[in-house]
């Protein structure tokens, strides 16, 4: 698996999206992901903030953490990603829609690359080397998340 910290240069949040879209394009991830989403209320951006954090080697969150990056993505969620989302959703299969399902899309990433650019903004400094120790992290903050809520899928992605 590619732990993926920084690479230097960049837009900031790089490094987040970079690794967002590699691990939800693993093997059971997205659908996982939506499931947590649609069924139980969960971030798609706070799951992969929080799997980034550990991965990446900035360590464990807290729940004061947690509760910060939430704060940080309230607006944009609210404002952009969740309407456009229901806009997006909406036009799905929508006679002669296709145009407009396939812009709504575009602008919900961007909206969702906006989310991460404010999560990656808070995160720590790279302290972590060790590979085992960052997925062990990974873990506790998908744990602290998620809390007893099923996450196999994103469990075994971890272990890629």
């Amino acid at each position: 698996m590619s732990i993926g910290g920084d690479s230097g240069g960049g837009m900031p949040g790089d490094a987040l999206w970079r690794f967002s879209l590699g691990f939800y394009a693993r093997r059971g991830v997205a659908e996982a992901f939506l499931d947590l989403q649609d069924r139980h209320g969960k971030d798609v951006n706070l799951l992969l903030y929080a799997l980034w954090h550990g991965l990446s080697g900035r360590g464990r969150l807290t729940e004061a953490g947690l509760e910060t990056a939430d704060a940080a993505i309230a607006a944009p969620r609210r404002d952009l990603i969740q309407p456009l989302r229901a806009l997006r959703r909406a036009t799905k299969g929508e006679d002669g829609a296709g145009a407009v399902h396939a812009a709504l899309k575009t602008a919900e990433l961007e909206a969702e690359r906006l989310a991460q650019v404010r999560l990656a903004a808070l995160a720590p400094p790279v302290t972590v080397a060790n590979p085992a120790a960052r997925i062990a992290d990974a873990e506790a903050n998908l744990g602290l998340y998620l809390g007893n809520l099923p996450a196999d899928a994103v469990r075994a992605a971890l272990r890629e």
